[in-house]
């Protein structure tokens, strides 16, 4: 790890063999984030920690977690919006906790219970959690948390935008009282202050930025753009950062689908990750990511609190976010572990007021650069007919004039999201 004037983890009063194995695994200097809550939580303070995203929060909760459970009996347990950021945190600390004999265990949504339910009946020393799985364990007495000592919620505001505050309730109710609780994410608006108030005794507030600070390693960029000009300018921008690792984000599954598929049709390699894909195939697609099947990635917001994919170059405002805070989580995917990045956005006319939003939370002008000379639109390939379209034209003529299994009339419903101006 790059040294950045923070002195070394042996300097922060960690066992000598929580040292060997952090020395093993190549970090010895922590970040400013770290050498900050590292000494008051090995005193079993509870800590409200803020940093930028990509700054090494994970350290900052998972060293004092294990540091405490290798010294005594007990449980951690990690709550985490995402099922990218629990597969994420629980390698993270898997990696330092086994060589010192803790067992970890991600319990998540999307996936079969089943494996999970067993290795929670073998007393994990660590588990990762998305609230809502968790839960759901408890309720079927499938996980216990009566031996809990250490509570660390992780991207907490992410976790109350979509929701999990009654899960999480729920949750500590069956913690222990006497435990310690860390609560960390880059941004804290009010409603997560109120949260740590409920849960939190006497917090020490660490903050090594000002909230909602973006990556002081990340240049930023705006291009003003029609919406139906926008695959076009993507064109461009693809031919021009033809040899950088670029993360793509669009506000919607539908729409993450349609750039990811025009974007193969350009000649690029593309894969998508968004909340109507499988687990595996969410799992298939960052693995390819990360190890360079796929140049390109388009992605929801699902995955800007969970991708550590450490050489994206370049990042995409495809759309801008319904959430102003999300917008420093999605750039903080790029200028990563000291390196440089940049991150682009397409702004329509009418999301103007947007950026000035967007400026005065990270108290920074982000420039806005002329179009480049967009190339003509290019034509798109047949639709293929799909498996489920050949189904149900195999069953017109049916009485009634209904494909079967249809229901006459039937309508999807759009929910609608609001913006930051509400």
């Amino acid at each position: 790890m790059k040294d950045n004037k923070t002195g070394r983890f042996a300097d922060l009063g960690i066992s000598r063999n929580l040292l060997e194995a952090l020395n093993q695994k190549g970090f010895v200097s922590p970040t400013p984030i770290q050498h900050q809550v590292i000494p008051d939580a090995l005193e079993g303070k509870d800590i409200v920690g803020i940093a930028q995203t990509g700054t090494g929060k994970t350290l900052g909760f998972g060293i004092p977690m294990i540091e405490r459970l290798i010294s005594g009996k007990g449980q951690g347990l990690v709550l985490v919006p995402t099922r990218e950021l629990a597969g994420q945190v629980h390698a993270s600390l898997d990696a330092i906790g086994r060589p010192l004999g803790l067992r970890s265990v991600a319990v998540i949504g999307g996936v079969s219970q089943n494996a999970q339910v067993r290795a929670l009946k073998q007393k994990p020393h660590i588990i990762v959690a998305t609230p809502g799985r968790l839960d759901d364990l408890v309720n079927q007495g499938a996980c216990h948390l009566r031996d809990v000592k250490i509570v660390t919620m992780d991207e907490a505001d992410r976790m109350l935008d979509v929701g999990f505050l009654p899960n999480i309730k729920r949750i500590m109710k069956g913690v222990p009282q006497q435990r310690q609780t860390l609560l960390f994410s880059a941004t804290m608006p009010k409603s997560v202050s109120k949260l740590a108030s409920e849960f939190m005794k006497l917090p020490l507030r660490i903050e090594v930025a000002p909230e909602g600070t973006s990556a002081e390693n990340v240049e930023q960029e705006i291009f003003v753009v029609l919406k139906n000009k926008k695959m076009r300018l993507l064109d461009s921008l693809l031919s021009k950062y033809s040899s950088d690792t670029i993360l793509i984000f669009s506000r919607t599954k539908h729409g993450a689908k349609r750039i990811a598929r025009d974007i193969r049709n350009m000649g690029h390699t593309s894969t998508e990750i968004h909340g109507n894909r499988s687990q595996r195939q969410r799992e298939m697609a960052l693995d390819g990511f990360r190890k360079g099947r796929f140049r390109v990635m388009v992605a929801t917001d699902i995955a800007a609190r969970g991708i550590d994919v450490k050489d994206i170059s370049l990042v995409i405002n495809f759309d801008l976010p319904d959430s102003l805070e999300d917008y420093v989580h999605r750039i903080g995917r790029t200028g990563r572990a000291g390196r440089f990045g940049k991150a682009i956005s397409f702004v329509t006319p009418g999301e103007k007021s947007d950026i000035r939003r967007i400026e005065k939370m990270i108290r920074k002008a982000i420039p806005v650069l002329a179009l480049p000379e967009l190339p003509p639109e290019r034509e798109k390939p047949p639709v293929e007919e799909t498996q489920h379209r050949r189904h149900q034209r195999s069953f017109r003529g049916q009485p009634n004039g209904h494909s079967r299994g249809s229901s006459k009339g039937s309508r999807g419903n759009k929910r609608r999201r609001g913006r930051w101006h509400k």
